[in-house]
């Protein structure tokens, strides 16, 4: 086996380990600076703007090509939501108003049907 001074695979583990520490080193040195914190506040701000630039660019490019908004999407839905409930609370109402009237569940509604006259044709296509 190779000697340990020799073997490159060591001699590489030992430079990248030697690296790291001092990228650590001066990564640690260079967040604990105040100038970097405000660098990454402008950045955070400017990407915030920007954000927001391009939010409201695509609501205006939506609305020239007629089409709704994200924003408005939710609002659809919020009211869809509030009718489905509200129809739901419908349909509730009218349950008990039909079980508290004596109707049966039959789903049926309105009158019964009078019965059949005419008797259906029978398989020959002639009625008997």
């Amino acid at each position: 086996m190779a000697d340990k001074g020799n073997d490159p695979v060591a001699i590489w583990q030992t430079m990248i380990g030697e690296m790291e520490k001092g990228f650590n080193s001066f990564a640690n040195q260079a967040m604990a600076s105040p100038e970097f914190s405000k660098v990454v506040n402008q950045v955070g701000g400017a990407s915030t703007g920007a954000q927001k630039q391009l939010g409201d660019l695509m609501e205006k490019y939506l609305v020239s090509m007629n089409l709704p908004s994200r924003a408005q999407m939710v609002g659809m839905a919020e009211r869809l939501q509030s009718m489905e409930g509200q129809l739901n609370e419908i349909k509730a109402m009218l349950h008990q108003m039909q079980r508290a009237s004596g109707a049966g569940d039959d789903g049926s509604s309105g009158a019964a049907r009078p019965p059949r006259t005419k008797r259906p044709p029978s398989p020959g296509g002639e009625p008997k």
